[in-house]
């Protein structure tokens, strides 16, 4: 299993988005992802679909997009419209979930759910016939550069079991907070697909193509 790489723009330097994303795909990154805050459903702001539509226009790489934002009905299709090739909601801000994920297929995205530390797994269990993608926050949402939570790691196990038990291989596991070098080989024991990174890649220790070369190194 080749697993992917998905680099999170939350940790780069945002006067400069489009060099950062030319980086890390120059440096063999398989997606971007794309972190869209409100300040209400997390203690931060940070971009919205603008920024999506720009990057868009500069990489050829998936746009993975994780809402963090309440109502996230209400910008289902304007993400979609802007880019977003994979889009993310969160199991604890959507009301219908099916209807949502539904919605984003309808439009031509892939669809998937993300749960935060203190949501049990089998809150999901409804829903994954339906999507593509599960997205496991490892770090309470809302700041880059936090550390993992360590039982994190069982979540993404029993999740894994789950998905292979009943024949949902083709969804994505992605995991999200505090993946670094350190943490990569854990999550991917524990049948993690794809590794979101932030503070890992875009820092002053390495440069882009080293830190994402160490991390794909730490992984298979």
């Amino acid at each position: 299993m080749t697993v992917k790489i998905a680099p999170s723009i939350l940790s780069a330097d945002f006067a400069r988005l489009a060099d950062a994303v030319a980086e890390a795909e120059a440096a063999g990154a398989d997606w971007i992802h794309v972190d869209v805050m409100d300040g209400h459903f997390v203690p931060n702001i940070t971009i919205g679909v603008p920024v999506v539509a720009a990057l868009r226009r500069v990489t050829r790489l998936p746009l993975d997009v994780h809402l963090m934002i309440e109502q996230p009905d209400r910008y289902v299709d304007a993400f979609v419209d802007a880019g977003a090739d994979w889009l993310t909601v969160h199991q604890e801000a959507s009301v219908h979930m099916h209807r949502t994920v539904e919605r984003i297929r309808q439009l031509g995205a892939k669809p998937g759910v993300s749960i935060n530390p203190a949501t049990p797994w089998s809150a999901l269990s409804e829903i994954l016939p339906y999507v593509d993608m599960i997205l496991v926050m490892s770090v309470n949402p809302g700041f880059g550069g936090q550390t993992f939570i360590p039982t994190s790691t069982r979540k993404i196990a029993d999740l894994r079991r789950e998905l292979d038990e009943h024949g949902l291989w083709p969804i994505e596991l992605e995991v999200d907070g505090g993946i670094s070098a350190r943490t990569a080989g854990e999550v991917v024991a524990a049948g993690a697909t794809v590794l979101v990174a932030g503070a890992a890649v875009f820092n002053k220790a390495g440069s882009v193509a080293e830190n994402i070369r160490s991390l794909r190194a730490a992984a298979e």
